[in-house]
């Protein structure tokens, strides 16, 4: 934790040197991507797209899910997503995936989540079970799989739904690897992921 500490009291300082960038930042907000993606610690989407503080609205999940959408019991993901498309106004939406994913290995092989009910619960929302290669550590072809799944979901928000039939809003897959750094991106026209 100490590392931590020390880093936001530097941020602090440094942040004294650049007093407009900031002072902007309190003024508001007006991102123009929504960042979907998993909650492991070692996806960080400021540091694979270079963005700048206020530039991404991150929605982070376990397994980067998209519950489904419903009126009748509002989610906070489904808050994050409304909020971003209605009142930000993002023009594009990333649903970014991750190599040797926890929470779409565990679905991929079956494992026994009781010891976890909440997690067990809330990976129902990925289904159907992501396909792929059980022996595959990095999961690459399930999380990609998944990715696409969520791009679907995404499409039953009402508010998605319109923006992307007005012409307003894009949809975008994304596959990082964390073994290397690289990030992939789906081509609908190839139906595969290809290098950024």
């Amino acid at each position: 934790m100490q590392p931590l500490i020390d880093h936001a009291r530097s941020f602090r300082k440094q942040s004294a040197d650049r007093p407009e960038e900031f002072a902007r930042l309190a003024e508001g907000q007006s991102p123009q991507v929504l960042f979907i993606t998993c909650s492991d610690s070692r996806v960080v989407p400021a540091l694979i797209t270079g963005a700048r503080p206020g530039e991404l609205f991150e929605l982070r999940t376990a397994g980067n899910i998209v519950p489904p959408h419903t009126s009748s019991h509002p989610t906070s993901e489904a808050a994050t997503i409304e909020y971003a498309v209605e009142v930000l106004g993002v023009t594009d939406v990333v649903v970014c995936g991750h190599s040797h994913c926890g929470a779409v290995g565990a679905l991929v092989r079956g494992d026994d989540l009781t010891a976890v009910p909440a997690v067990r619960d809330w990976l129902v929302h990925s289904t159907p079970r992501p396909d792929g290669a059980v022996e595959d550590p990095t999961v690459t072809e399930a999380v990609q799989n998944h990715v696409l799944t969520q791009l679907l979901r995404l499409r039953s928000y009402p508010c998605v739904e319109r923006r992307l039939t007005d012409g307003q809003l894009r949809l975008h897959g994304w596959f990082y690897e964390v073994h290397t750094g690289s990030v992939l991106a789906h081509d609908v026209p190839s139906d595969s992921f290809e290098a950024l």
